[in-house]
């Protein structure tokens, strides 16, 4: 179907990993100091997660000729439950038919939209014809939608 895909360099200081890269190699000091883990200014990506994802949903389903309302499933990046709620009232789906196992296995980044699918799939929920909206965000500011239809059938 379609994809939207884009990223706003300003905020590349709100969602960081600091060290451990070549411009910083990981040293017993950083890694003391915590400047391998993630350091988000928490507000900031809130704000921007709850903008970007419904406009880069919106942007995928016209390119699609679809709309929210023809999503069968919001299957977004499970960063945190709040996020969620306010996209599907920003997109207007209904809860019910967002996928979320964040209270299962909390933030697993970059594999939490397909852990996400799996869980869709596995549970007997997706059926073929069903229309997917894959969406996420994270540092850089980075953000992305595909719209998907499934032709896969039942877990056997």
């Amino acid at each position: 179907m379609c994809i939207d895909l884009g990223w706003d360099g300003t905020g590349a200081d709100v969602l960081t990993i600091p060290a451990g890269g070549s411009a910083m190699p990981c040293t017993p000091e950083r890694v003391a100091e915590g400047l391998h883990h993630v350091q988000m200014v928490g507000s900031e990506v809130f704000k921007f997660a709850v903008r970007a994802i419904p406009e880069t949903t919106e942007r995928a389903l016209a390119a699609s000729g679809l709309t929210s309302d023809d999503v069968t499933w919001l299957v977004p990046h499970q960063a945190n439950q709040r996020i969620l709620d306010t996209v599907a009232d920003r997109l207007g789906i209904a809860h019910e038919r967002v996928v979320s196992h964040i209270e299962c296995v909390g933030n697993t980044s970059s594999a939490s939209i397909p852990l996400a699918l799996h869980d869709l799939y596995t549970s007997g929920n997706l059926r073929p014809g069903d229309v997917l909206a894959l969406v996420g965000f994270g540092a850089g500011l980075t953000w992305g939608a595909a719209i998907v239809r499934w032709t896969k059938g039942p877990v056997r």
